[in-house]
């Protein structure tokens, strides 16, 4: 314990002495220039002169050297000649004067230290590093002797705050991981029968979606020390050094067994060997190999030690790390779905003030694909807002603006629209909407719309999903394209003329004909087969991809008629939300619903 003590009050230390040092320099050459500083050198026959003219107060003689002071004010020195009668003129003309050898010594001395002052920091330097050297720890040190050790940071379970409560969602990942916590609080219970529970977990899942917290609740379920450390943090210029570091966290964490290792985008030091540019002898391929080695190594000894692992390119790791007895077992986290969206929102608004009112659940229902870390930030984003309003709760509408920030950007308030281009955006936007409403069987609910520019988009049409979807029918794909496609169609039958304005919902409508047609079998001209591309090229021939081109073609080109038959039929209505768009350039679909005289789906009653 002592030394433990020692070597994490070391750097501080250091810091002192070497602080002691500069002050202790800093002082000596002071005082030199206290010694030299205002001292005139004059010859001796001057020096005579100023006697005889009473110029002179006093003076000390040491040897030939002779230092004094005038009567006016300021310092002289110079060298005595052999003039007999420097005493009798010093006595003539009333000048004090004394002999005294100590003079020049005291300045030799101080001539002496300064040379010797380089000395001084060199050996306090050296001593500083030899500190250094003692003191690396699980930390990773700083100091060049202590480049070898390990870099991860230890957490020991009282500091460990997180439980399994403390991740909302994910359960199927939790399930998985409580055979771990299970195994590292009774690890006699599997023994007993011969079982072996898999030491190396990898946790797969997009960037914010909650690995690394995962990691730290099964640390604190099992009230085991924790050591968290990155992938790149092993990878160093200096060949060995990884695979160093990598021993010494091993070695670390059996000393401290039971406990976790948990590394942290482990793609970075885990790729497939030979890929490197060192031939397979490069820095990253040796940590690679240590790694492994020591994995391999568990079952030699007793006390538990656990590997977690996080990842979001589970394709790039090298074969051997995935093989039983190493990373054996993947859990996945995946982005949370609306029960795990509405779970995770309302834990994190626990620690902001947010209005009663607030449907969390019409909130989750907005979200769809949205990480955990971006569910935070959508509460603090809208906490933003209601402060800049000087609000006392967070309300609806403050998650309204912004969930739009996050999805389309700000609002731009500098863009100053023509009223012409206010009218095509309005006939645009309600062209969209008018084909959700007349396909309510097959599309999202709608939920806004709005002519209010944010980002690069000049206005909107927003629907919110009922439900969780995993599968797509042909049908929903279809109205999918024909929603897309509603806003040129408007734009031809109102203005006689197209814009520019359709790109993105081309985009989106060719990449659903295009998935539909090469992944899905939705289309008879092609057949039921998938056609990818890889690596840059198409794996069918010329005549295959013509035949794609067409059925892609021939998709779009019928949806865009049924969306023209749809705003032909309902050419009124269109006309009506348009000009009402333009007056509150945003609708809800509440609004909408009664504007139009429509039945309002089920799940929208109490939409504002």
């Amino acid at each position: 314990m002592n030394k433990k003590q020692f070597n994490r009050n070391s750097g501080p230390r250091n810091l002192v002495i070497m602080a002691f040092l500069l002050a202790a320099s800093l002082l000596l050459l002071t005082k030199l220039s206290d010694v030299t500083q205002g001292i005139d050198k004059i010859s001796f026959s001057e020096f005579l002169d100023k006697v005889q003219n009473g110029e002179v107060l006093e003076v000390k003689i040491a040897g030939q050297e002779i230092e004094g002071k005038f009567k006016a004010g300021g310092r002289f020195e110079t060298v005595a000649g052999n003039y007999e009668k420097t005493w009798d003129l010093l006595r003539e003309n009333k000048v004090a004067f004394t002999i005294d050898s100590a003079v020049s010594k005291v300045a030799y001395f101080w001539y002496f230290i300064i040379l010797f002052l380089p000395l001084i920091a060199m050996a306090g330097v050296w001593y500083a590093l030899r500190q250094n050297r003692g003191s690396g720890g699980a930390s990773g040190g700083g100091g060049i002797f202590s480049m070898g050790k390990s870099r991860a940071k230890m957490f020991m379970p009282s500091t460990i705050k997180e439980k399994f409560d403390s991740v909302a969602g994910a359960n199927e990942a939790k399930e998985e991981l409580k055979d771990i916590v299970d195994y590292l609080k009774n690890p006699k219970k599997y023994g007993r029968l011969g079982a072996k529970v898999s030491r190396g977990v990898l946790l797969v899942g997009e960037p914010g979606n909650g690995k690394t917290l995962l990691a730290r609740a099964v640390a604190g379920e099992a009230n085991c020390p924790f050591f968290s450390i990155s992938g790149s943090d092993f990878i160093e210029v200096f060949v060995g050094v990884g695979a160093s570091r990598v021993r010494d966290l091993f070695a670390q964490a059996r000393k401290a067994a039971p406990s976790i290792i948990f590394i942290d985008e482990i793609d970075a030091v885990g790729r497939h060997r030979g890929s490197g540019t060192g031939g397979g002898n490069d820095e990253r391929e040796q940590t690679l190999n240590q790694l492994l080695s020591e994995m391999d190594g568990f079952e030699t000894f007793k006390d538990p030690v656990i590997v977690l692992a996080a990842t979001n390119r589970v394709d790039v790791l090298d074969k051997a790390l995935l093989r039983p007895g190493r990373f054996d077992r993947n859990v996945l986290v995946p982005y949370p779905d609306l029960k795990s969206r509405e779970a995770i929102l309302t834990l994190h608004m626990k620690n902001f003030k947010i209005d009663p009112a607030v449907d969390i659940h019409k909130i989750a229902r907005g979200t769809p694909g949205f990480s955990g870390a971006e569910l935070a930030n959508l509460i603090n984003e809208a906490a933003i807002f209601a402060s800049k309003k000087n609000q006392d709760h967070a309300s609806i509408e403050d998650f309204e603006e912004a969930r739009d920030k996050i999805m389309l950007g700000k609002e731009s308030k500098t863009i100053s629209l023509t009223e012409e281009d206010r009218k095509i955006t309005a006939i645009h936007e309600a062209g969209h909407a008018l084909i959700t409403l007349m396909l309510p069987k097959d599309s999202d609910p709608l939920h806004k719309v709005t002519i209010t520019p944010r980002g690069s988009a000049l206005g909107v049409t927003h629907s919110l999903p009922e439900r969780e979807k995993y599968n797509s029918t042909k049908d929903e794909m279809l109205a999918r394209i024909t929603m897309a496609l509603g806003g040129r169609v408007a734009e031809e039958l109102i203005f006689a003329q197209i814009t520019t304005g359709a790109y993105s919902d081309f985009v989106a409508a060719t990449s659903t004909a295009r998935k539909m047609v090469c992944r899905y079998g939705m289309s008879e001209d092609v057949g039921l087969a998938v056609y990818s591309q890889e690596y840059g090229q198409y794996q069918y021939s010329d005549k295959t991809a013509e035949k794609i081109d067409n059925a892609v073609t021939k998709i779009t080109s019928d949806c865009y008629q049924r969306a023209k038959d749809i705003i032909t039929t309902n050419r009124d209505k269109l006309d009506l939300l348009a000009s009402t768009l333009l007056e509150k350039e945003t609708l809800y679909a509440s609004e909408i619903y009664e504007l139009l005289g429509i039945e309002p789906r089920q799940d929208l009653r109490l939409t504002k």
